[in-house]
Formats: C-alpha cells, structure tokens, sequence
C-alpha cells in the first residue's frame, strides 16, 4: 500500500468532523520487517534532504504536533527525525505557561522559539494549546487576563474566533517570510488511549509515562474532539495545512507523517547553491596546492 499523503489532508474551508476520520487504516506494511525497512528508507531520504535544506538556507521548516495524551507524539518524532543532524534540527516541548509567558499575549512564547533559515523546528505540542485544552478549561483565561470568570459563551466565541484569525494571521507571515508550516493531530481512539493507559500502568518500564492528570483530561474527551474540530476546521490552509494521522497503530502513524514530510521537502524543489566563476576558481587553486 502506498501512502498519499492528500488522503490526510484537511483543505482549507473543509469542516472537520472526527467521527469521519478514521484513527486505524490497513497499515502500508506486511510484517515488522517491512515496517522498518520502509521506515529506515523514509529516514534516509530525509537526511540527505534535510542536509541540503540545510545548506540551502532558503527556508524554514516548522512541524507541529498536537494530540490527545498517549497518542504517540513523542514516538513518531523520535522514529521520523532519527536520521536527522542535530545541529539542523529543534525541538521544544510546550508545558503550562510560566508567569512571565503569561504577561504576554498567548503567541509570544512559541514565536521566540521558530526555526531559523535551514532548519527544523519541531513543536511538540503549540500555540495551538490555547485554542484547545483553554477552550476546555476557560478558567485558565484568568490567568491570562482575558477573564474575570464573568464572560458569557457568546463573548467565548468571540474570543476563539480572534485567536484562530490571530494565528492564521501569523502562519500567513510566517509563510510569506520563508517558514513552511505542517501541522500533525495523530487521531487515537478513545478506546486505545484506554488500553495505552492500562500498559502504563500494567508495564513497570512505562510507570513513569502515567499521570493522574491523564485520567482528568480523558473525561473531558467529547469536548477535546469538539475543540479539535473547530481548531482544524478553521486553521487548516493551502500554505500552512493540518494533516489528521490516524494514530491507533503507531508504526502505520511514524510512515505517514514521514512520508508528508519527505512530500513537503521535495515540493521546495531544492539544490544546492551554486558558486560564482570566480570562487569555482579560488577551489581549484587551493585544489592545487592541496595536491602538492
């Protein structure tokens, strides 16, 4: 099975219902053997590209990864970006905001920490955290500022709208200043986000994975795929797009997204920086000297 990296899609305009999206697909492998070998492959590819966006320097790259808990995120950038140079490549994992961050307006803390020309970052979890776990808990808006507790719901639509505007409105600068965007939500079920907990527990290897503050979110499930709807309804665009990965099998998740990636760097169609007549020179007398 090849994987089309359009079937995960969501195009600008489209209005998200998760309930139509599949979170497990026939896996595009065989066997075990088969999987890492189309992985190991993925891997390579995406080395050798990401030492010529590197040397390039024409672009920034910036992946964005959200997700319910135990979905895999950790996972899929660990087995994905295994083969790419560190010093290329950023990772920043976004916790709850600390008191200064939260002096700011809710973009600031991520923006600080965007890839630069020839570079990677990865977002391991966003901004988009604000127009998610905060649409499911308004009461963190007090400590923003935003709210004194006493908003009503139609002022709450209000506000969510802006912030999908504010962040299409930075993506849309973001993009027009070099950085292409491509945004990640693995799809897991309710069902084995369950049995992922079970093995946290059951497993001693992965105690330290489980949170109670896991199980606390896990009832708030129909409001989270209610914020994910709207969130990927209305910020999904051609230029900087959300692609759904179903996320109950997580080797079929770490090929998808391998492969949108491996997509979306050779769509920059890149080569590597030609030199003048006059520095081609300049190489080939040292070439001489060398030699000698």
């Amino acid at each position: 099975m090849k994987i089309n990296s359009e079937d995960f899609l969501v195009k600008e305009g489209d209005s998200v219902d998760l309930s139509k999206w599949s979170s497990h697909i026939e896996p595009p492998y065989k066997s075990n053997k088969k999987y890492k070998k189309l992985l190991e492959d993925h891997v390579l590819q995406l080395s050798e590209l990401q030492q010529l966006h590197y040397a390039r320097g024409k672009h920034a790259i910036l992946l964005i990864f959200q997700a319910m808990d135990a979905a895999g995120k950790d996972g899929a950038i660990k087995h994905v970006m295994s083969g790419i140079n560190p010093q290329g490549c950023q990772v920043f994992s976004f916790k709850s905001p600390s008191a200064l961050e939260l002096k700011h307006d809710f973009l600031w803390r991520t923006t600080r920490s965007l890839p630069e020309r020839g570079r990677i970052g990865i977002f391991n979890r966003s901004y988009y955290e604000e127009v998610l776990v905060v649409r499911v808990h308004p009461d963190m808006l007090i400590n923003e500022a935003i709210s004194d507790g006493s908003i009503s719901s139609k002022n709450f639509a209000k506000l969510w709208h802006e912030r999908y505007c504010s962040i299409n409105d930075m993506e849309k600068h973001l993009y027009a200043n070099g950085t292409r965007i491509v945004k990640f939500f693995l799809h897991l079920s309710k069902e084995e986000q369950r049995k992922r907990f079970l093995a946290r527990i059951d497993e001693p290897n992965k105690n330290w994975k489980f949170s109670m503050a896991d199980i606390k979110e896990r009832k708030f499930w129909d409001s989270y795929m209610n914020a994910y709807e709207e969130c990927l309804s209305n910020t999904s665009t051609k230029k900087s797009p959300w692609y759904i990965v179903p996320a109950d099998d997580k080797h079929t998740a770490r090929l998808i997204v391998s492969q949108i990636l491996l997509d979306t760097m050779k769509g920059l169609k890149m080569s590597y920086p030609k030199v003048s007549e006059k520095r081609r020179a300049e190489l080939l007398l040292i070439r001489k000297e060398l030699v000698k």
